[in-house]
């Protein structure tokens, strides 16, 4: 298409940037153009990875975008990858996150649109802040109110008034996971509903959580359990308004 001149030479290197992938270790496949062919990062789940070989997929991200994230991220990890850190690259840990983030320049360039995120207790701020983290990351600007859960409910009504002008909102929540249904139902934005893993007995670890969001009469939607990344990510394209840089 190039050759024939439909496409100009930068829609054609856009497209082939798209495709990029980098083989660290002969284990990890490096997403390096996910950003610009989904409109979101490359994030690094560092749960589960032997710290050594994290620190070098980290680096390997870093080197080939500029700016790379990572969830669930351990103090071991982060022993592992301060050591290997050149100069240039500068280390911020978002601990209420347990996230860090790699860059070699400048933050990420906003794209517009607010993301609001609403907690039920604070045990669930640790799934909360990994959404926030992301939507920022994603050019957002976020607002957020913890601590507004159903067993005070008259703490609802005023955080919500300092956000009402969001375009989307997550509503994190554990135990019986009522408040998302509830905000859905008071506000005229889309709501997404993260279960977060609180809560013990019967259908505890965000199972109850889970169900309750499932089966709400309110208008919502729903991510996994303490899927903090995947609501960040989704209300970021969401209040981007279908906007493409």
């Amino acid at each position: 298409m190039y050759c024939s001149g439909e496409i100009s030479e930068d829609e054609a290197m856009a497209a082939i940037e798209g495709l990029r992938i980098e083989m660290i270790d002969g284990m990890a496949r490096i997403d390096t153009g996910r950003s610009v062919r989904c409109g979101m990062p490359e994030v690094v789940l560092a749960e589960g990875k032997e710290p050594g070989a994290f620190a070098r997929i980290m680096l390997a991200q870093v080197k080939a975008s500029g700016r790379c994230i990572a969830t669930r991220v351990s103090p071991e990890h982060i022993e592992a990858l301060q050591p290997l850190l050149p100069p240039e690259v500068r280390l911020e840990h978002r601990e209420a996150a347990r996230a860090i983030v790699l860059s070699t320049g400048e933050g990420p360039d906003p794209r517009g649109g607010t993301v609001a995120i609403l907690t039920a207790g604070t045990s669930d701020i640790p799934v909360a802040e990994e959404a926030k983290l992301i939507a920022e990351e994603m050019g957002c600007e976020v607002r957020t109110a913890y601590d507004v859960g159903v067993a005070g409910i008259h703490r609802l009504f005023s955080a919500l008034r300092d956000l009402i002008p969001a375009d989307v909102f997550i509503v994190a929540a554990g135990r019986e996971g009522t408040l998302p249904a509830i905000v859905a139902g008071l506000v005229d934005r889309p709501v997404i509903g993260v279960p977060v893993s609180t809560g013990y007995g019967y259908m505890g670890a965000g199972e109850a959580a889970l169900a309750s969001m499932l089966q709400a009469c309110s208008v919502l939607a729903v991510v996994n359990i303490d899927a903090g990344f995947t609501a960040g990510a989704f209300a970021a394209q969401i209040a981007h308004g279908g906007r493409r840089v």
